[in-house]
């Protein structure tokens, strides 16, 4: 990603920010680290400010010991000392301001952009400065893909698919055979797969038999495994991008039948879950043909009233769907209304995953689909 002042402070000119307050101590707000570019090595020990004010010209903020950490982006540097003169430093740059924007979210509603400490905010509040949720323009910055991200998430989402018809030929070629096949053993041809393909990713899949997929974070290893029989319900859910800079994931899950025939409940599950999948898809492109907001939590509510009304409420036990990015669970709006309310609006540029899901003491079930919010 490359930083762009003047992008920045156009997108506070649609808020009503006076500017936005970046900091980081020992590189714990990754978030910012990532829309400056900052380079891991320049990460230092010391507190640092970055204030970039809605217009005008940014000031940073820097300790003595480190006066080199914000070399290279623009604006006035100020160093500092002792905390005295980083209270100072702070005032100063910060005064008239009525609101700033931080990584910081009111009642750590959205945990994922709510990197800011406590006390921090609380010595800018004490400044007499109203601290706001930066999460709108993390969006803007950190969540939204160029074309060429587009494209490299659907070649990894082609291949992502190439490899999940590989795994099931391979289970259904074994079963067929009267051959042992582990989920273990699936989940590692998956793993070395994806290396095949040109991809990569943060953790090996989720290959899971019966009650194991009711487990929506079930991770199968080689003293765990089981063994995948003749009538057993199979959940796959792979994800990996591209081995290429800024390559952002593909993300998918799907599910089969080990046998001739699905059971009757098997089957009436799963189209429960598809329909719910459907009406959050349903949602979200009729406000997007129509250019209608849509928000977090609406499409979340769209797709659980779905499973609620089949009386299956209390068996989908998470969200609806998550942000992806360059880590397969992104800085971007979620489709939630129950882990969190999330209350920021899609953003156009965007991609996110639909992935209800109904799990039982039997068995569970899972689909999930990946959508690109495509700009107007």
């Amino acid at each position: 990603m490359t930083f762009s002042l003047e992008k920045i402070q156009e997108a506070l000119g649609t808020h009503a920010f006076d500017g936005w307050l970046m900091c980081d101590f020992r590189g714990r707000n990754d978030i910012v680290l990532h829309i400056l570019g900052y380079e891991s090595d320049r990460i230092g020990t010391r507190r640092w400010f970055y204030w970039i004010p809605a217009r005008g010209t940014p000031r940073k903020i820097c300790h003595r010991i480190e006066p080199h950490s914000l070399d290279g982006y623009p604006g006035e540097r100020t160093l500092y000392l002792s905390w005295q003169e980083l209270h100072a430093s702070l005032r100063e740059a910060l005064q008239g301001c009525r609101c700033v924007a931080m990584e910081y979210s009111p009642n750590n509603q959205i945990p994922y952009v709510s990197l800011v400490d406590a006390g921090t905010v609380e010595l800018v509040r004490s400044m007499g400065v109203e601290v706001a949720s930066s999460a709108d323009l993390v969006q803007q910055f950190e969540a939204v893909w160029d074309a060429e991200q587009v494209r490299m998430h659907r070649e990894a989402a082609e291949r992502l698919m190439a490899v999940k018809d590989e795994a099931f030929a391979r289970v259904g070629e074994a079963l067929r055979r009267g051959r042992e096949i582990q989920e273990y053993e699936v989940q590692q041809m998956i793993w070395r797969a994806f290396s095949e393909h040109g991809m990569t990713a943060d953790h090996p899949p989720i290959v899971a038999v019966n009650e194991r997929a009711s487990d929506p974070h079930f991770a199968p290893t080689a003293e765990n495994t089981r063994p995948i029989r003749p009538g057993d319900v199979l959940l796959i859910d792979l994800w990996a991008k591209l081995d290429r800079p800024r390559a952002v994931y593909a993300d998918a899950t799907w599910m089969a039948f080990a046998g001739d025939e699905v059971p009757e409940q098997v089957e009436r599950i799963f189209q429960i879950v598809y329909r719910a999948q459907q009406a959050a898809y349903r949602l979200i492109r009729e406000r997007h043909e129509h250019g209608k907001e849509v928000f977090g939590w609406e499409a979340d509510r769209a797709a659980r009233s779905v499973i609620e009304e089949a009386g299956y409420g209390k068996f989908f036990i998470h969200r609806t769907g998550h942000s992806i990015g360059y880590e397969v669970h992104g800085n971007g709006c979620n489709l939630d209304d129950l882990e969190t309310r999330d209350e920021r609006r899609l953003l156009p540029g965007t991609g996110f995953s639909i992935e209800p899901g109904i799990y039982l003491n039997t068995f569970g079930v899972r689909s999930e689909i990946d959508v690109y919010y495509d700009p107007r």
